[in-house]
């Protein structure tokens, strides 16, 4: 008995077989063995020795507003501008000792996981999970939700991407919508300089001033939707941008002196 030979790999594709489709990545994973230990003691590590100094070094953030997370009772949402990849960095810096640690950022899938030895580091600096931006809001919201959940705060740019401009760009209703359907606070945040410092297409960073401005935790009312929750959000982020007019100070130059002193502002939303 005759049996008819396969075609084997090695031999050109018959030109009557349909064209080859595109190749499916497989999804990223949640990396959840950054947020074990010992990656967390090498992160805390990393973070003190590397990156913090660096920051401060480098641009030397001003940090308006920071009583708002130095007592967090619960897992928040920091929901803050984009337009430079300084931003996670100025973030954390901004953030206690005690939040940066139970801290998780969403970083796009599409962009730090093509490729996995990136994802894994950045991961293993910054403490990231791939968040798509095209896609799958129900996967999202489990993988985010389950985070909170488990008492980690997160980190979201409702604008979805970098500003091309500094500008705020309209966010989308992903962090209304996680918001909402979690019960979770939201923290509006400002940074301020980002731009200036590192733009589009520039891979480091320029010296420079950056202010970050934290605002009051806000949750959704009952009967809020999701759209008018997320536009209350970027509103508070946008009045956080606001420089506000000092006063002309008065009296003796020993009296102007003191009275110019920093002090610590709080920011209603």
């Amino acid at each position: 008995m005759r049996v008819r030979r396969a075609w084997h790999w090695n031999t050109p594709r018959p030109h009557s077989w349909p064209e080859q489709g595109a190749v499916v990545p497989a999804p990223p994973s949640d990396l959840g063995w950054a947020r074990v230990e010992p990656v967390r003691s090498i992160r805390y590590l990393i973070q003190r020795a590397l990156l913090l100094p660096f920051t401060e070094a480098m641009v030397h953030p001003k940090v308006e507003g920071r009583e708002w997370v130095r007592e967090l009772e619960r897992p928040v949402i920091f929901a803050a501008n984009h337009s430079s990849h300084a931003d996670t960095s100025l973030i954390l810096h901004a953030l206690t000792d005690a939040a940066r640690e139970r801290t998780v950022v969403a970083a796009a899938a599409d962009y730090w996981f093509k490729r996995p030895f990136l994802g894994n580091v950045v991961s293993l600096f910054l403490n990231t999970f791939p968040f798509s931006r095209t896609g799958g809001a129900q996967a999202q919201l489990h993988s985010s939700s389950q985070l909170l959940k488990s008492g980690w705060n997160l980190v979201l740019f409702p604008e979805g991407s970098r500003s091309a401009d500094g500008r705020i760009q309209e966010f989308k209703p992903g962090v209304g919508f996680l918001a909402k359907e979690t019960g979770t606070p939201v923290v509006p945040m400002h940074i301020r300089g980002a731009f200036q410092v590192m733009p589009r297409h520039q891979k480091l960073p320029l010296p420079g001033p950056i202010r970050v401005r934290i605002g009051k935790p806000m949750t959704p009312a009952k009967n809020e939707g999701t759209r008018e929750f997320t536009a209350r959000v970027e509103t508070a982020v946008r009045e956080l941008s606001a420089e506000q007019r000092k006063p002309e100070l008065q009296g003796t130059w020993i009296e102007r002196w003191r009275a110019s002193k920093p002090r610590d502002l709080r920011y209603e939303s």
